[in-house]
Order: C-alpha cells, then sequence, then structure tokens
C-alpha cells in the first residue's frame, strides 16, 4: 500500500473531529508525513485533492509530495459584541416585549460596504406586500417562485431559529437569520430548511428551497426584515426585480414600522400614515328584507358607492347570506 492510500484516510479521519475554528491553523504550511510540527512552506507544490471538514468554511488540501494543510474558505467576519442579546432560538420572534418607544426615533443601518456582502434571497415581482388584509397584518412581502427554487442568505448571519408548519403555523417551514447590522430576515412557506440554529451563514449561500408550506395559496416564498423585532417593508430594503440593495446605508425610522408606511411614500408620507388608526373593511351581511337602499342608509353611504365597490347594479336582486363591502379600510 503506498503513501497515499494510507494518508487519505487518516486525513478523512483528521477532518472529521478537527475542532471547527479555521483560524487555528496556518493556511501557508503544510504537515510533512514522518515529521513532528515542523513547519515547510508549501506554495510551489502541486495540490491533488481537497477534503471537506465538519466545519464548511475549512477544508484540508492534499499536497503532492503527501503534504496536507488547512485553509480557510471565504468565513464570514460577524461582529458578535451584543449580537446575542434578545437571542432565543425557541420562540419565532426575538425582543418580546420590547416597546417600539424604546427605540432612537431613527436608526443608521448598514446594509453593504466593502467587507460586508449582500444578495436578495429569491429575485422577482412582488405579488403581495407589506400591508393589511383585511383585520391581519402581511409583515413581509411574498415572491412567487416554483417549489424547490433556491433561497439565499441577504446578509452574513447566524440562524436563530428553524421551525417546521406544526411549530410556526402560517409561516411553514420557517428559517430567521440574525446580522450584525441589527437586522433579521425571515424566510417563509420553505419546502426544505439547508441549514440549522447557531449556523453561520455567507450572504447568497443557499439556505432553503421554495415552497407553499403552512398558510400558502401556492408556491412562494415570504421574506421580512425585522429590527428587534419590529417588521418593516422589505421593500426598503431590496428591489427584488433588479436583485440589488437599495442603498449602502438605510435610515430606519420610527414610523417605518407601521404597516401603513412603505418604501413608495416619503418620509413626510410615511409619518403621516403611521399617524393614523389602523381601519379595518366594513362588510353588511344581507338579511331577509334588505334593500340596497336600507343599507345604505344604516352606514351612511350612498347605493352608487356600495354598488360600485361590490360589482353589481342597483337591480340586482339581493340573497340572505351574501357578503357586501360597505367601505374599505385603511
Amino acid at each position: 500500500m503506498n503513501k497515499v492510500s494510507l494518508l487519505i484516510p487518516v486525513l478523512g479521519l483528521m477532518a472529521l473531529f478537527q475542532p471547527a475554528h479555521a483560524q487555528d491553523y496556518f493556511d501557508t504550511y503544510a504537515h510533512l508525513p514522518g515529521q513532528d510540527s515542523d513547519k515547510v512552506f508549501t506554495q510551489d507544490l502541486e495540490v491533488i485533492d481537497t477534503l471537506p471538514t465538519k466545519d464548511k468554511y475549512v477544508r484540508v488540501i492534499l499536497y503532492s509530495d503527501y503534504s496536507w494543510a488547512y485553509f480557510d474558505v471565504d468565513r464570514p467576519v460577524i461582529d458578535t459584541s451584543g449580537f446575542f442579546d434578545g437571542w432565543d432560538s425557541e420562540m419565532i420572534h426575538a425582543f418580546k416585549g420590547e416597546p417600539l418607544s424604546s427605540l432612537p426615533d431613527s436608526i443608521d443601518v448598514r446594509l453593504t460596504d466593502e467587507t460586508h456582502k449582500y444578495h436578495v434571497p429569491y429575485i422577482g415581482k412582488v405579488i403581495s406586500g407589506f400591508k393589511w388584509r383585511g383585520r391581519h397584518p402581511h409583515n413581509g412581502v411574498d415572491l412567487p417562485l416554483h417549489v424547490g427554487d433556491t433561497i439565499r442568505a441577504a446578509f452574513d448571519g447566524i440562524v436563530r431559529y428553524s421551525g417546521v408548519p406544526s411549530e410556526t403555523g402560517g409561516y411553514g417551514n420557517l428559517l430567521v437569520v440574525r446580522h450584525d447590522n441589527g437586522l433579521e430576515t425571515y424566510y417563509g412557506h420553505l419546502s426544505a430548511r439547508l441549514v440549522n440554529v447557531d449556523e453561520t451563514v455567507s450572504a447568497g449561500e443557499v439556505i432553503g428551497l421554495g415552497g407553499s408550506t403552512g398558510h400558502s395559496t401556492g408556491p412562494h416564498l415570504h421574506f421580512e426584515t425585522r429590527y428587534h423585532g419590529k417588521p418593516f417593508d422589505p421593500e426598503r430594503v431590496f428591489d427584488f426585480e433588479k436583485g440589488q440593495v437599495r442603498d449602502t446605508i438605510l435610515e430606519l425610522r420610527k414610523e417605518y414600522f407601521n404597516l401603513n408606511s412603505h418604501y413608495n411614500q416619503g418620509n413626510y408620507q410615511s409619518a403621516g400614515a403611521a399617524s393614523k388608526p389602523y381601519r379595518p373593511n366594513i362588510y353588511h351581511k344581507v338579511r331577509k328584507g334588505d334593500t340596497l337602499s336600507k343599507i345604505a342608509r344604516k352606514y351612511g353611504t350612498t347605493v352608487n358607492a356600495i354598488c360600485k365597490l361590490n360589482g353589481i347594479k342597483s337591480t340586482t336582486v339581493l340573497r340572505p347570506g351574501r357578503s357586501l363591502l360597505i367601505r374599505k379600510g385603511r
């Protein structure tokens, strides 16, 4: 049996059990068989194979003279000072109970720079935005896709939460990733989760596959952006159709944490929308003896307005049990 055939099984076991911190090793030196801890420069040696380790950012490099070395492969640099405040891997939403009033009026959030990359989680047209759906909040955006399409991490980060439909309700298979710019990103309705809690991920890394799990009417990605657990319009961060970040720095204003404040509004419009209370849609269930005139008088509106909202005529026969939209909410 030659030296290589003896060495490779040993390297395989070694790679499996080595600790996960590549910075513990040197990346320009290799170990030679038959020698102790001598370091031999390997710049001119031919690489004949690479072997994985339990750390996805570390590889074992095998050289032509049977020496080997560890190499750190594109490990993201994450500033974890204060990173784990409010960290909870059992609950979907972190920072529960922290009031909005505790946040400053404006926060500058770094989205990208020379050392911090980004990637749109899925490129496509938003089919449902950050808004109220009747009485229910829709705290993110929906992007249509095919089951099995790849979903990518928006920024470098660490997975805080990973849950299945029986745990997450409407989200279905869900991943939540925390980033050192203070944001958390949510990836819902997945058909598969490819990363685990406490796992480091890089911007653009495939972390899941698109699906239609949870409360979903068809395959799509539900994507949220949150700061201290509070959602805001993800379109303030990304242009999903172009696959681009909006800016390098996001000025995140307190009024943006309101479902009436959207990306395409100016600051004045967002502030004005946030100051107005939520008003739900108003419906009327038709009863025996109801007429359009009677219903209009009851709600202080007109027959024409009711007809326009419901796509009917003033001569339409009203059947008991039918629900009519009387006034749209906001």
